[in-house]
Order: C-alpha cells, then sequence, then structure tokens
C-alpha cells in the first residue's frame, strides 16, 4: 500500500513513479524501557541510546526504503542493510546523495559505487569559520607586504546554512516526527518501528492526494 500510495503522489506531482535518485540518512531517536532487541548507545554524533531510523527517500523526501537498527551501528555499516535489495525494487534508481559519515575505503561511498554502479554525490557540512582575530592578523601581514586584503569579505555567511538536498531528508524526519507515537521509539521490535515509519508516510501521502 505505501509504495503504491508513493507512485501516485509522485504521479501527481508530474514524476515518473520510479526515482533515478534518491538521498540517505539517519535518525538516532532514544528507547523506551519496554526492552527489546536492536538497542544500543552511539559512540559517535548525538551519544543517543536507542536505535537509528535509516531512511532512502526521493528527491521529493517520500520514503522508498526504512531500516531501523541499534544506535551504536554506525551509518558506514547501516547503509549496507538499508540498501540491500533496492536495486530490484527501483530499477531507474542511479545517483545518490549522502553526508560525510559515509565516506570510507570500501564502506558508504565507495561501496555504492562499487557495488550498485550507481553515483554519488557527499554533501558535507561548512567547516568551521576562522576566528576573526586570525584573519584580521594575515590581513595585517598581507598588507605590509604590499598586498590589500579585506578580511570580512573572508568571513563565511552568517546564519543557518541549508545543505543541497540534505535538507530534503531532513524535512522527512520531521514529517515522521510530528506523529505522536514516532517522537520515542516505543517499540519491542525494530520491525515494528520499521512498519510504523511506513505507516506514518502512507498517513501523510493519503491526506495529500485527498486534498488533491
Amino acid at each position: 500500500m505505501h509504495a503504491a500510495l508513493r507512485e501516485r503522489v509522485r504521479v501527481r506531482m508530474d514524476r515518473d513513479p520510479q526515482p533515478s535518485a534518491g538521498i540517505v540518512d539517519s535518525q538516532s531517536v532514544r528507547t523506551t524501557g519496554v526492552g527489546g532487541a536492536q538497542r544500543g548507545y552511539e559512540l559517535v554524533g548525538k551519544k543517543v541510546k536507542g536505535r537509528k531510523r535509516h531512511l532512502l527517500v526521493d528527491t521529493e523526501g517520500l520514503v522508498l526504503k526504512a531500516k531501523v537498527h541499534s544506535a551504536k551501528v554506525l551509518d558506514q555499516e547501516g547503509i549496507k542493510a538499508l540498501l540491500k535489495g533496492v536495486r530490484d525494487l527501483f530499477p531507474r534508481l542511479s545517483h545518490l546523495w549522502l553526508d560525510a559519515a559515509y565516506r570510507g575505503e570500501d564502506k558508504g561511498k565507495r561501496r555504492v559505487e562499487k557495488v550498485l554502479g550507481w553515483t554519488v554525490e557527499l554533501v558535507e557540512r561548512p567547516r568551521k569559520p576562522t576566528p576573526e582575530e586570525v584573519l584580521k592578523s594575515w590581513a595585517q601581514q598581507w598588507s605590509n607586504e604590499g598586498v590589500e586584503a579585506d578580511w570580512q569579505k573572508m568571513l563565511p555567511p552568517r546564519g543557518f546554512q541549508v545543505l543541497p538536498r540534505r535538507w530534503v531528508v531532513e524535512r522527512t524526519f520531521s514529517w515522521i516526527d510530528q506523529n505522536q507515537r514516532m517522537s520515542k521509539d516505543y517499540e519491542r521490535l525494530s520491525e515494528t518501528s520499521k512498519a510504523f515509519v511506513y505507516v506514518a508516510m502512507s498517513r501523510l501521502m493519503a491526506r495529500r492526494l485527498a486534498r488533491s
């Protein structure tokens, strides 16, 4: 049902029912005290004790495939389970956008390119800006050498910066989180958690179709 709704929504948006590009990312969520398997502590990143929702979405943010696993599983490893069998499900898919967490030899980006033969683009966050005091000292040194430089022009843009394509999957996580049942992982089984991801997205797509 979820797949049928997604294809119908894409057709309503004048898109091919089968996507040719997608975005992958994960979301760490806390679990409750109900117990169950596939739970762990994320040693890097957000340091969350619980599970990860790993999503493959199309360029409109509609979920193509979901995988829920322990938060201790690194993104570079989680993407292997997420993309298993995905080529048979989406034969037109040939390009992915990933964040820097999927960098690594024979992991993430490289593995997708070698195993699936797709093109992959890494979308990285801007580096931490150089302190103003350092930029001023550089400008002063260049000035002493006869080179005029405006240190203020070397400052990065201020405020929040939208990362290309990454905002699409982040918006999808926001859509899912708007469902009270998805504010945390309340489920004993990770497969149940995955099912609720599809339920949440099916609800969203059915409402879109009803409105149109």
